[in-house]
């Protein structure tokens, strides 16, 4: 990561009925391993109702391939409009601003809601493992399927 980090401003993240509200920007932090991370809602573009969330994670470290830069949750009430797929795509642009190529998203093997998102979303399977060997906090964590995504 770079010592110069700063946040960027992501500008206005619509598509459709779909809106991405900024909500939080967490900076790194290193004694816990945490990156910096944009935090968004996903909001409903007339009704301002939130459909979920999602994070952009910043780091070219090689966890990233196990953890993601993306992580998101679609509120079941609202699953089935492909607004995960959609919500990635929208940070796509503020993800090449921060030198994220390739981007990674991971998702547990079973988790089929979420592969099918990878997929509308343009990435990539690349291969299903698990955790780094070497890392203490993800040591007792499961398989993920890693994919890629060439911005």
């Amino acid at each position: 990561m770079k010592k110069d980090f700063e946040f960027l401003y992501p500008g206005k993240l619509i598509n459709k009925d779909l809106e991405l509200v900024l909500i939080k920007k967490t900076p790194a932090n290193e004694e816990k391993k945490y990156f910096s991370a944009y935090k968004f809602e996903m909001r409903h573009k007339k009704t301002n109702e939130k459909m979920g969330h999602i994070d952009l994670r910043i780091s070219n470290n090689e966890i990233i391939k196990y953890i993601g830069h993306i992580g998101y949750g679609v509120d079941e009430k609202f699953r089935g409009n492909r607004y995960a797929s959609r919500s990635v795509k929208l940070l796509f642009t503020l993800a090449k601003k921060h030198e994220l190529n390739p981007l990674w998203i991971t998702c547990y093997p079973e988790n089929i809601p979420s592969k099918k998102t990878c997929k509308f979303a343009g990435g990539k399977l690349i291969k299903i493992s698990g955790p780094p060997k070497n890392n203490e906090r993800y040591k007792n964590n499961r398989e993920k399927c890693q994919y890629k995504f060439n911005l």
